[in-house]
């Protein structure tokens, strides 16, 4: 080595598991940074890979200051990286690189690995690339690092950690040869390999081919990398000479130098502290074994433990448990409590345990496992258990017991509720029996709190303790791959030992073992990375022939900000036993089970009547309701025969509504949606589209359609609301607990938990399926928040509409390939497929790729059988509503699809693009969905026009009236939104008009029948329960936030039932137009303080989280009804959801609904009105075009009046205000003698009669089965008949037009002279075309004339009616077809000859929408 000062000037340290904890590695560098960074300062930087989609990384601290202009320059180069700090002791600068970016450049990446390094990627799965492509923008990044503010003189060096990050140093051998590579292999990919494939790793190490066993384990390009990065590393260094050893014979290399782990002890409690917190421990122990064996362990019991990852047979574990057995069989006369602490997938903790801890008096079930505290998951599966069960450990005689906790020692796992350390402290005695381990933190940290600790030869840190002069509080078992045996027997020899030991020679081993730790602290050990840093730098000096000259460097001024620490929130995973309930009450736990009781009355009341109060409680959750009920209410109901005869009605009502079977002349449907509302208890929705996906499921239970529904199961669903007392809104996300929900675990016919798979870049998503009975609908919720996945993949169900656009694509990958496939897996097969809005658009690649796979069918005719069965609709009346991605993104997550379906990448992305020729152009969900549907349709007659535009441009031959999109008008279900008063009034002059699976529409007139005065009251019950509501929520601080205790008083003072009382509740986006009451305070003023005749507002609606605007409008909402004059007139009510939106939508008046036109889709808040006898006044737009009729409600014209919307926007605030002064005020407040406004409730009684009898889910299934559903089924049948015949001609014919068509010329063209001689109403008028058919039969082309309205200059074309032309001569390929047109209507039109494909099989023209024009 060279006399030249070879200490770094700059040092990178990249790791996959820089802000990123994974592993071990993790613990590493993030226990090293402290001591680094104070010798180096913000010299000293960490790189890792940037996974932060929909939640922030609470390890990483951005600082949008730092280094700012670089990062520009970084992404001008197409690289994206996020600079801060990373949040642990010593706060390093952190660089968290986007690699994804680099996918385009993949292969040039891994072919430039092969020429240079002969890097053997060909094998590498994502898992292999992702890794290689993080390396490779690491050194990118530190290569322009760098350039931009190191100085020629500068000595820098990057350390890679492990074969993830190797790319990067072979990249900066090549691009920035003067940057000193530093390789660190913590275990060898090999090594790995051997020991976990249970293959004598030591004994014959020297015997392996490596290079053939990666071939055989199928990791032969990790190898290849980790072996290249060995080999040309400036430096290559270990952690221990076990790895050392691997590497000589797996790599071939032998290490520069072997760099120890060490770590920082500031964790560790001062010694007074730490006696505390072991006598704690010690008692919490041994209280728990007391509790759960049901044996009085001494005090002097000798507790010994193991922790760690759970490698049965890598971490001894088996080992380990093979010595208590051992102990157990000899003759000892002290107790032994042994704790086996290895996270494993759990149900949560044993409730009969945890309720026995909290109150002696609660018995021990005997039919647990004793010797666990937490449920298993897979008792069968697991080695643990396994080990235990019919051993001496099982039983009760036996004086050592084990304590088996297979959870996360987090300090709230519901037993010992104390964090992993704290336990620690509390043990005796550690053993790591490890078989491999290249390292191991665990003896270490149990030697750092004082605890003796038993390793082995085989573990980095007994071999290196082993080196140290005295070891005494650590012993170390030789061991190999033969001596199991001898193993167990030293280790049962040192338990007896400490057995015998008295408690000063205790102390003196605890002394011991924390006097070794002290050795191991980074500032003792960092020596050697030092040392490993200047042998790199001179190696580099050498291979570069670099001549190094001592200077100081450019002193760079940078505004470093410190951002505050955030804590990452915990996931639980707990299994919630229910508490057992009388077998008498057994019906309750089966009707709570089944979501038909929360739209049936008498299930409601029966619910209701079991605990008013707790009922209230609990939200109305029925599964909540009865895990809360006393034993004593229980014993109370046994007894009461009025509550049971209810009960037992109700139960048989049920029976016989689940038993009846569905008509075969319904088609069996599947039915897709991101949302679902169903009830307020279970929060997987947020506004309309979800509302109006579990209405059309209660209505298909009612119609007993067979219909099954496919969504997502969110851990903290939409977000809770909460407002400042300015407005502000505060969007809180709470975790829904899924054992207190309708939902049960589906299983298969082995008893397993069903789960479906998808795959991710690099990695599979799994999620777990759930069942949710509605009525006689399964609705089956996928959830992949659990162990199987990584951190960030349990967090693609975390949110509805959470996230970035990257968690939105994983999400719609998982509803649309995972729903099918958990379809699959099921058995469910059905005949309609329906995507309920594009999020679910990747249904239709799943089935294509299933018959691909199973049918062996093209990908053409598997297309076609698919659209037959396929039914898309949409609800967004704006093209930026529709989901779209980056083809980039697209490529990162589907790249694999193209190859499985046998089709191209431009095939596959074209799918998604109204014009495949722009590459600027995203993957749009709803293009997909067109494309893979027969039928598309909108939600009112109105938004299906809005759709024709929006959609249109995918059918460029053909104008907005000749599309196929059809529509259905949204409804809602009657009977979960009627409120229950008044269903009993119209079941009483109604009859059957509603009870049946079709509504007799007809019968819904004799609510003209019902005296006005019983109407009224009932109105005047409903109205007077909202008005409670809403004093009990300005009464409760926890709900309301005001400015002052007297704004209380005046809010529930000032709203009285008897004044007229409109409402406007909904999603508050700007289109809504919420504002619009408010443009003219003073003239709001005059209506709210009217003393004869006043009006108040209620208010409630929640903004998307990301929608400022929207926010700002609620913001002002409350800033006025703050306001003196307008205090309790007008309320805003926080926390919109479904039980809330009841009350309003059967409490008000009136229903304002003020939308721009015409963005409303469809709205069915006031539909949900009309059938509770609240009057709408709306904007024509959505289902009031349908709805609106005269004198029984309002509108405001469906016609704008001015392009600008401001205008607009104050053209209607008036007639607004001139339609409450003039029309609805005085119609509300002419009252007759007795009290009753008989005008207002004939209204009423209009409204629901001509109304609201049309706008049911009823009426609208009937529509979808009449519609689409039926003729779907049907053609589904024809593709399937004489193994897909049909399809395959279908796809045949079109493959050939397809081939043919650029070669279709239009050769002569015949038209009547229009454009120089009047054209007159009766007269002829002769157009003729001869056509070269390009090969194509005469029956493969028609051609028509196409009349529309005069086409004004930047208007569509309005077709009014097409005449197609005839045959009239074939001469060899070419083909003459004439019309003799007479026209019938007089005006001014515009005429056009089109020629285009034709084939009685296509079901629409748009199906195959090639058109040429003459």
């Amino acid at each position: 080595m060279s006399n030249v000062n070879l200490t770094p000037d700059y040092l990178f340290e990249v790791s996959w598991e820089v802000c990123n904890k994974v592993g071990g590695i993790h613990t590493v560098i993030a226990s090293k940074a402290h001591t680094v960074k104070s010798e180096m300062g913000d010299k000293y930087i960490t790189i890792g890979p940037d996974f932060s989609f929909d939640a922030a990384n609470p390890e990483f601290n951005e600082d949008q200051t730092l280094l700012a202009a670089w990062r520009e320059t970084l992404y001008n180069q197409g690289v994206r990286v996020r600079i801060g700090r990373w949040a642990i002791d010593g706060s390093p600068i952190a660089i968290l690189i986007d690699f994804k970016s680099f996918i385009r450049e993949k292969d040039n990446i891994l072919k430039q690995l092969w020429e240079s390094y002969h890097v053997d990627s060909l094998s590498g799965q994502w898992d292999y690339v992702e890794p290689v492509l993080f390396g490779h923008a690491a050194g990118v990044v530190i290569a322009s690092f760098a350039e931009t503010f190191c100085q020629h003189s500068d000595k820098i060096v990057a350390h890679f950690h492990e074969w993830m990050a190797a790319a990067g140093s072979l990249y900066l051998r090549d691009n920035a040869p003067y940057v000193a590579t530093v390789f660190s292999t913590h275990a060898t990919v090999m090594g790995r390999c051997i020991a976990g494939n249970r293959l004598p790793l030591y004994n014959d190490l020297h015997k392996f081919n490596a290079d053939e066993l990666a071939r055989q384990f199928n990791v032969m390009a990790k190898h290849s990398l980790e072996k290249s990065a060995a080999t040309y590393a400036d430096a290559f260094l270990t952690v221990s000479d076990i790895t050392a050893n691997e590497c000589r014979y797996l790599l071939g290399r032998e290490v520069t130098r072997i760099t120890p782990n060490g770590f920082e002890n500031g964790f560790v409690p001062a010694e007074d502290k730490l006696a505390e917190v072991r006598a704690t421990s010690r008692r919490k122990m041994l209280d728990v074994a007391r509790a759960t064996w049901g044996y009085n362990f001494a005090e002097n019991t000798l507790i010994v433990g193991t922790s760690g990852r759970y490698e049965f047979h890598n971490k001894g574990i088996d080992v380990f448990l093979e010595s208590l057995k051992q102990l157990a069989t000899s003759n000892i006369d002290r107790d032994v409590l042994a704790v086996i602490a290895v996270p494993a997938g759990n149900l949560g903790a044993r409730e009969d345990l945890a309720q026995h801890l909290a109150d002696a008096n609660n018995a021990i079930d005997p039919a647990e496992k004793r010797y666990l505290t937490h449920y298993l998951e897979s008792p069968a599966w697991d080695q643990v258990s396994q080990s235990i069960e019919g051993s001496i450990l099982s039983t009760t005689a036996s004086r050592v017991k084990v304590l088996f906790v297979p959870t996360y020692l987090n300090g709230n796992d519901g037993i010992f509720n104390l964090p992993y350390y704290d336990m620690l402290a509390g043990v005796d005695l550690t053993i790591f029996a490890s078989y491999y381990e290249p390292w191991g933190y665990t003896p270490l940290e149990s030697v750092a709190y004082g605890v003796p600790t038993v390793t082995t030869t085989l573990a980095g840190f007994g071999m290196w303790v082993a080196k140290q002069a005295n070891h005494n509080g650590v012993d170390i078992v030789r061991r190999d791959d033969y001596n199991t045996r001898e193993v167990v027997l030293q280790i049962t020899d040192i338990i007896k030992r400490y057995m015998d030991m008295s408690d000063e020679a205790l102390a003196e081993a605890r002394k011991a073992a924390a006097e070794i730790s002290a050795t191991a602290l980074w500032k003792r050990l960092f020596k050697e990375y030092k040392q490993a840093y200047e042998e790199a730098i001179d190696n580099s000096v050498s291979r570069t022939n670099r001549v190094l000259i001592d200077g100081g460097g450019r002193a760079e001024q940078i505004n470093f900000v410190r951002q505050q620490l955030t804590s990452n929130r915990p996931s639980w995973h707990r299994l919630m036993v229910e508490k057992g309930i009388p077998e008498r009450l057994k019906p309750l736990e089966e009707l709570s089970r089944n979501l038909w009781w929360c739209w049936t009355v008498a299930a409601r009341d029966l619910f209701e009547s079991v605990d008013e109060e707790l009922w209230v409680k609990v939200d109305r959750n029925p599964i909540a309701l009865l895990d809360k009920l006393s034993a004593s209410r229980c014993e109370e109901l046994c007894a009461d025969k009025d509550f049971l005869k209810r009960m037992d009605a109700v139960y048989k009502e049920f029976t016989e509504y689940m038993a009846e079977k569905p008509s075969p002349e319904h088609a069996k449907v599947a039915y897709f949606s991101m949302e679902y509302g169903l009830h307020s208890s279970l929060k997987i929705y947020s506004g309309g589209l979800g509302i109006l996906a579990g209405d059309y499921l209660k209505e298909a239970s009612d119609r007993n359609v067979p219909m099954v529904a496919v969504g997502l199961l969110y851990r903290y669903g939409y977000f809770t609301q909460r407002l400042s007392a300015q407005g502000a809104q505060e969007a809180t996300y709470e975790a829904q607990n899924f054992f207190k929900l309708p939902i049960s675990p589906v299983r298969d016919e082995f008893g397993n938990w069903v789960t479906t798979q998808v795959a991710l870049p690099g990695r599979t998503l799994s999620a777990r399926v759930w069942k949710c009975q509605v009525g006689r609908t399964d609705l089956f919720l996928l959830d992949a928040d659990y162990e199987a996945n990584l951190e960030e993949d349990r967090q693609v169900t975390y949110y509805l509409y959470g996230g970035d656009w990257e968690n939105r694509l994983k999400q719609e990958i998982l509803l649309g390939v995972g729903g099918i496939r958990a379809l699959v897996k099921m058995g469910i097969k059905q005949e309609v497929y329906h995507c309920n809005e594009g999020h679910a658009a990747f249904i239709g690649v799943e089935r294509i790729r299933n018959l691909i796979a199973k049918k062996h069918l093209s990908f053409s005719e598997a297309m076609e059988v698919i659209r037959s069965s396929s039914l898309f609709t949409t609800h967004t009346p704006v093209p930026a509503g529709h989901d779209a991605f980056p083809e980039s993104m697209i490529r990162q997550y589907m790249s694999h699809y193209p190859d499985v379906l046998g089709i191209t990448w431009d095939q596959f992305i074209n799918l998604g693009k109204t014009n495949p020729n722009d590459p600027n152009e995203k993957f749009s969900m709803s293009v997909l969905a067109c494309n893979l549907s027969q039928e598309v349709n909108g939600v009112s007659w109105l938004h299906g026009e809005v759709s024709k535009d929006i959609l249109g441009n995918m059918w460029p031959g053909y104008f907005k009236n000749e599309l196929h999109i059809g529509y259905v008008t949204n409804g809602v279900h009657f009977p979960t939104w009627v409120a229950s008063n008044l269903r009993r009034l119209y079941a009483k002059y109604f009859g059957d008009a509603f009870s049946g699976h079709t509504y007799n529409i007809p019968e819904w007139q004799n609510v003209h029948k019902i005296d006005d005065k019983e109407l009224w009251a009932e109105r005047m019950f409903l109205k007077e329960r909202l008005i409670k509501t809403i004093r009990k929520r300005y009464s409760d601080p926890t709900q309301v936030r005001l400015q002052s205790p007297r704004q209380m008083v005046q809010v529930t003072e000032s709203i009285k039932p008897d004044v007229l009382t409109i409402g406007f509740a909904r999603r508050f986006a700007t289109y809504k137009r919420a504002y619009l009451l408010f443009t003219n305070l003073e003239r709001l003023s005059a209506l709210v303080n009217n003393k004869e005749r006043p009006v108040q507002f209620i208010f409630a609606g929640k903004a998307h989280p990301n929608d400022k605007p929207g926010q700002d409008l609620i913001k002002r909402i409350v800033e006025v009804s703050a306001m003196p004059e307008f205090v309790g007139k007008i309320v805003f009510l926080q926390n919109y959801d479904m039980e809330l939106a009841r009350r309003m939508v059967q409490g008000v008046d009136v229903w304002l609904n003020t939308p721009t036109r015409p963005l409303e889709a469809s709205g069915t808040s006031g539909e949900k009105c009309v059938m509770n006898g609240v009057m709408q006044f709306s904007v024509l737009d959505g289902w009031w075009v349908e709805g609106y009729r005269e004198g029984a409600g309002w509108m405001l014209p469906m016609e704008r009046s001015y392009a600008d919307q401001r205008f607009q926007d104050e053209l209607d605030a008036e007639m607004i205000y001139n339609t409450i002064e003039e029309q609805i005020v005085p119609l509300y407040y002419d009252r007759a003698e007795d009290g009753v406004p008989h005008r207002w409730v004939n209204a009423v009684k209009k409204c629901v009669a001509d109304i609201a009898s049309n706008f049911t889910t009823n009426r609208m299934l009937i529509d979808y089965e009449e519609r689409f559903y039926n003729k779907l089924a049907a053609r589904k049948g024809l593709m399937l008949d004489n193994n897909y015949l049909m399809a395959r001609q279908i796809a045949a014919w079109k493959r050939k037009v397809s081939a043919a068509w650029d070669n279709v010329n239009i050769i002569d063209v015949k038209r009547a002279e229009i454009e120089s001689e009047a054209i007159y109403v009766g007269k002829k008028y002769h157009f003729e075309l001869t056509i070269d058919l390009a090969g194509l039969a005469k029956e493969d082309i028609g051609a028509e004339l196409v009349v529309a309205t005069q086409i004004e200059a930047g208007q569509a074309a309005n077709v009014v009616e097409t005449r197609r032309l005839h045959v009239i001569a074939e001469e060899g390929n070419t083909v003459t077809l004439a019309l003799d047109y007479a026209p019938e209507h007089t005006g001014m039109f515009d005429v056009a000859l089109r020629v285009f494909p034709t084939n009685d099989k296509l079901e629409h023209r748009m199906d195959f929408a090639l058109v040429k024009w003459a």
